[in-house]
């Protein structure tokens, strides 16, 4: 059987969706199929050769999958030959839990690139960073290999180290990280309180992240009741994963109307995924952030509620996956990841190789407060009126009484006080932005 799936990222997450099986039947055998058998006879003396003269032993199931991953991975970046042992590890990986570094991949120019890197994973703690290219593995330089072998070079026995040379947009020399090997337990919903708003973290698309999101709006809108201002839907970093929950998160939001379609070879061979009534979120505003770690699924949900103007997109371009893969068990198993078809946005768009453009462009900013100067008022001029209200005016503030008379560094509870910054500047706008449109909905009773 065939499972159609949306691949997240390179060798990880996946998304499922039935296939038909096209059939050849007898007597559709076209005019190159001569042409077709003296390729194959080629390829018979080739891997004859080989196996005679090459310079070591090699194995017959060694070529033979080599051969098979050569064809699909000149494809395309996504389609690939997955050995017994990789198919495994793709079907643990769907259910949130499986031994590595927490780095979502893909190839780009012979080298590895990362998607995103997993939060609380070892890679994420190490500094790993969406777009970092990895040069060298151990020592050993990733040109050359195939994205299944250098991510097999990633894996290894949990508490073993790994070094990784990296070379990252902005420094000019190449970086060594060295990261411990570790069981990845992806909590692919986290959630929380931002002032008055609900936040929702979805770090990937596994097999729980619908319920998650369904407890997470449970939970938040009982704590906020009526004071919630609405949702922030932080997609950043999510490279991708299921289908299907790509599919019912976006439903939580929308009353009607499609969500995703997926088209093949065959433009006719249309598949439409259609949103139920009922918006999970009772029609409160929406923002959903991204950024260019935020590709496969995260972009279906981002693309369908910016098309249907139900959610307002910030952050910064997404990174612009927009094809679907099917994986297609093998004999002994084994299996292969194909390319075969693209998804489009409800308003028909292919963010294939482009992304999703937000509505509003919010760059990742360091937030910081700057030391206030003395600043002149009405109350420090002489003679200033008094009020008349029976009240004393206050003085103007001294900038200098923040400061020891001996010159020494403010206590440690002081500079503590005066470090408490918002660290997230996107996220800041976001939750101010669902502030402005509810003081907007709700003016203020005079």
């Amino acid at each position: 059987m065939r499972n159609k799936i949306l691949a997240g990222m390179g060798a990880i997450a996946l998304l499922t969706l039935p296939i038909t099986a096209h059939v050849f039947m007898p007597g559709q055998a076209t005019a190159d199929s001569s042409e077709s058998y003296r390729q194959l006879n080629l390829f018979g003396d080739v891997f004859e050769r080989v196996r005679a003269d090459y310079v070591r032993e090699v194995t017959d199931q060694e070529l033979i999958e080599a051969a098979i991953n050569g064809m699909l991975t000149s494809l395309d970046p996504h389609s690939s030959f997955l050995n017994k042992k990789n198919y495994t590890d793709m079907k643990v990986q769907t259910r949130g839990q499986f031994g590595g570094l927490g780095i979502q991949v893909t190839m780009e120019n012979g080298y590895v690139k990362v998607i995103s890197p997993i939060d609380d994973t070892p890679a994420f703690r190490a500094g790993v960073k969406a777009g970092d290219l990895v040069t060298h593995i151990d020592g050993e330089a990733v040109l050359g290999l195939t994205l299944s072998q250098a991510v097999e070079k990633m894996r290894g026995k949990v508490n073993t180290s790994i070094d990784l040379t990296i070379r990252r947009t902005g420094e000019e020399k190449a970086l060594e990280i060295s990261i411990t090997r570790a069981i990845i337990k992806v909590q692919s919903v986290k959630y929380r309180t931002e002032g008055n708003a609900a936040y929702i973290r979805i770090t990937s698309f596994s097999e729980q992240t619908e319920k998650g999101l369904k407890k997470a709006l449970i939970k938040l809108s009982e704590e906020l009741g009526d004071k919630m201002t609405g949702v922030v839907l932080d997609l950043r970093r999510n490279p991708g994963g299921l289908l299907d929950q790509a599919v019912l998160v976006s439903d939580a939001f929308l009353d009607r109307g499609e969500i995703v379609s997926t088209r093949g070879k065959d433009n006719k061979n249309v598949q439409r995924f259609t949103a139920r009534d009922g918006d999970l979120s009772s029609g409160k505003p929406v923002v959903v952030l991204i950024d260019g770690g935020s590709a496969s699924a995260s972009e279906i949900v981002a693309g369908a509620l910016q098309d249907h103007k139900r959610a307002i997109i910030m952050g910064t371009k997404s990174f612009g996956k927009g094809s679907v893969q099917t994986i297609m068990p093998l004999s002994a198993g084994t299996a292969m990841r194909l390319t075969t078809s693209l998804y489009y946005t409800p308003s028909g768009r292919s963010i294939q190789k482009l992304g999703i453009t937000p509505d509003i462009l919010v760059p990742q900013a360091k937030v910081e407060l700057l030391e206030a100067s003395p600043r002149r008022s009405e109350a420090s001029l002489r003679n200033a009126i008094h009020n008349g209200n029976g009240k004393k005016t206050d003085k103007p503030a001294d900038a200098s009484k923040d400061k020891p008379a001996d010159g020494t560094k403010p206590a440690a509870g002081d500079a503590a006080k005066k470090e408490e910054k918002p660290q997230d500047y996107q996220l800041s706008r976001a939750v101010d932005l669902l502030q402005g449109i509810s003081l907007y909905q709700n003016p203020a009773a005079e």
